[in-house]
């Protein structure tokens, strides 16, 4: 059965650039919209993103992760979604 997740993730100041925090999952795409934008505006947070990712959790497979909005300063390299 497929699933699909709403996530809300952001990004923490490193001294490497930056990394990305705790993740909150959401029930829709505007939700975790709005939470991603809301943490980005957070001054711990250099920015944040929403992403969705479809699959079956029982199985394991999963698609790549859609980002579905950006704000503020978001690492360039997401391929770990």
């Amino acid at each position: 059965m497929s699933v699909t997740y709403y996530v809300a993730l952001p990004f923490v100041k490193t001294d490497d650039g930056s990394a990305a925090g705790e993740a909150k999952e959401c029930q829709s795409a505007p939700e975790a919209n709005r939470k991603a934008e809301v943490m980005s505006r957070d001054p711990a947070h250099v920015g944040a993103l929403s992403f969705m990712r479809t699959g079956d959790p029982s199985q394991g497979n999963f698609a790549d992760a859609t980002i579905l909005k950006t704000f503020g300063e978001v690492p360039q390299n997401l391929d770990e979604l």
